[in-house]
């Protein structure tokens, strides 16, 4: 990520994603980066904990490339309705290695749909009903998060997930 602080970073790298300027009206995005209180894994723990209230379908629909165990046992729980996730990168690997049963076991046993795609991204995309979560991962894990409601975002997050899945095999 060199000299930016990932919070900077990954507005960034929404912006030029979605080809707009992201401060302006109806296009806002709020961003949490690590130092903050409440920290970017916290945040994404409430914001998937707030999911089924968004739309009213508590879907969950994303492109995961690391899979911190913290974290998920933070979220795991929190997490009602249909939840397709794409593992990619060290996340992926994990479905295939030493404790790939036992991994894949505990996302079937929350029911979410688990899929592997080969690539790898330092950047994970979640469809959280209607709002569009991305978070950035360095090498001490989730180093900042984003979401918004803005419909560019939104599109862009949906594009991205579709472009996955469509690459992705069942885990």
């Amino acid at each position: 990520m060199s000299d930016v602080s990932p919070g900077p970073a990954l507005r960034a790298l929404v912006d030029a994603a979605v080809d707009l300027d992201v401060g302006e009206p109806g296009t806002a995005i709020t961003v949490v980066e690590r130092g903050d209180d409440p920290g970017p894994a916290a945040r994404l723990a409430a914001l998937l904990g707030e999911g089924g209230s968004v739309d009213g379908t508590g879907s969950v629909v994303g492109v995961v490339p690391r899979a911190d165990p913290s974290l998920a046992r933070r979220v795991g729980g929190d997490i009602e309705g249909e939840t397709r996730l794409v593992f990619t990168g060290s996340a992926g690997d994990r479905l295939d290695g030493p404790a790939g049963a036992a991994v894949r076991s505990a996302l079937d046993a929350h029911g979410v749909e688990a899929y592997r795609h080969e690539g790898d991204s330092p950047v994970g995309v979640l469809l959280v009903g209607e709002r569009a979560v991305v978070g950035l991962f360095d090498e001490r894990g989730l180093a900042a998060v984003c979401w918004s409601d803005a419909p560019p975002v939104r599109e862009w997050a949906a594009t991205t997930c579709r472009r996955f899945l469509a690459a992705a095999e069942p885990a």
